[in-house]
């Protein structure tokens, strides 16, 4: 009998066709060639969110286009590298439960085999939903019946007649925001949505790249929202975040950066889903400050070891740490966080 010895095997093996998705900060995919050089601990996992690699995994038979979802959470090291351990084990209770055909229906001994697996999780509903939207478009499946409906709200501009809207509508629109109807509808609309539609929608935003005229429209929104709707500024800077590397994008954290007042709640935003925009040196630096000058040394401690696992960034923030020219208050606090771990 065949050792299975990683994921990649089990789903080649079972003859399975299979996606995988990082569900830990935003949804992206994960080609099946980086995915097995994560395994094989030849990479670190790009994205850590609390110690662990959140991960889901779509697979179907080829005759069909049902897929199987499981939802898989699998701790790293400190360098960020799968824990070979409880990969292998997850593996097993798969195998001793379905053996390498991961399609049938399993039976009622099987099913608590299945649901003992201590490594499955479950999403939040919008990531959930996200995530049918965009494996619906990948294996060319149709969009849920809540997509006419959010797409003839937007037409018609009635506002505060979003009750019929469902959460898979406005997943199922984002996920299609490249194609030019879709992105002229949310363009026109975004400044006048409520918050019940608003905050959806950022969400589901954040895990696309947007076209310019959606990324315009939203940094005009940004910049004429009034610092007094904080959760606003929160939500609209989390629908920029897999497009921080766009120029305009870029300019704009530049300029909030330099503004020296920044919201802890927007600072907490950025880190968690903007963290893309933290790509040099200087924007690291100026992050950590205004971090600190807002006095809550365990935040700065949460965010610096959320930061320090994300392999792009921490290379950045151990130059941070050897710079001399930082304010005192920086100074004592990455002292304080260093005296707290010995």
């Amino acid at each position: 009998m065949t050792t299975i010895s990683s994921i990649s095997e089990l789903l080649t093996l079972s003859n399975c066709q299979f996606r995988i998705y990082d569900l830990g900060r935003k949804i992206d995919k994960l080609s099946k060639e980086f995915f097995n050089k994560v395994e094989l601990n030849q990479i670190p996992y790009p994205t850590p969110s609390q110690g662990h690699a959140h991960i889901a995994i779509a697979f179907w038979q080829k005759q069909s286009n049902e897929p199987y979802l499981w939802f898989v959470k699998l701790p790293l090291d400190e360098r960020g590298l799968l824990n070979q351990g409880a990969r292998n084990h997850f593996v097993a209770i798969i195998t001793e439960a379905l053996g390498s055909d991961l399609s049938i229906d399993p039976t009622e001994k099987q099913e608590e085999l299945l649901k003992s697996n201590p490594y499955i999780f479950t999403p939040s509903q919008y990531k959930l939903a996200m995530l049918n939207s965009l494996l619906s478009l990948e294996i060319k499946a149709p969009p849920s019946k809540y997509y006419s409906v959010f797409q003839n709200y937007l037409a018609k501009k009635d506002w505060q007649q979003w009750q019929e809207i469902g959460v898979q509508g406005i997943t199922d629109l984002a996920a299609r925001i490249g194609e030019q109807e879709q992105s002229k509808l949310v363009e026109d609309s975004i400044c006048h949505l409520p918050f019940e539609v608003l905050s959806p929608l950022c969400g589901a935003l954040e895990n696309k790249n947007l076209p310019l005229n959606v990324i315009t429209a939203i940094l005009k929104l940004l910049e004429v929202t009034p610092e007094s709707k904080p959760e606003k500024k929160q939500m609209l800077l989390r629908s920029l975040a897999s497009s921080c590397k766009h120029p305009m994008v870029d300019k704009y954290f530049e300029n909030l950066f330099e503004s020296s007042i920044i919201d802890t709640d927007l600072l907490i935003c950025i880190s968690g889903r903007c963290w893309l925009t933290l790509n040099t040196e200087k924007r690291i630096m100026q992050f950590l400050e205004l971090l600190v000058s807002g006095d809550n040394p365990e935040l700065f401690n949460a965010i610096f070891k959320d930061l320090v696992a994300i392999p792009t960034i921490r290379p950045l923030l151990f130059q941070c740490m050897r710079q001399t020219e930082r304010s005192e208050n920086l100074s004592k606090a990455i002292g304080q966080l260093f005296n707290s771990q010995s």
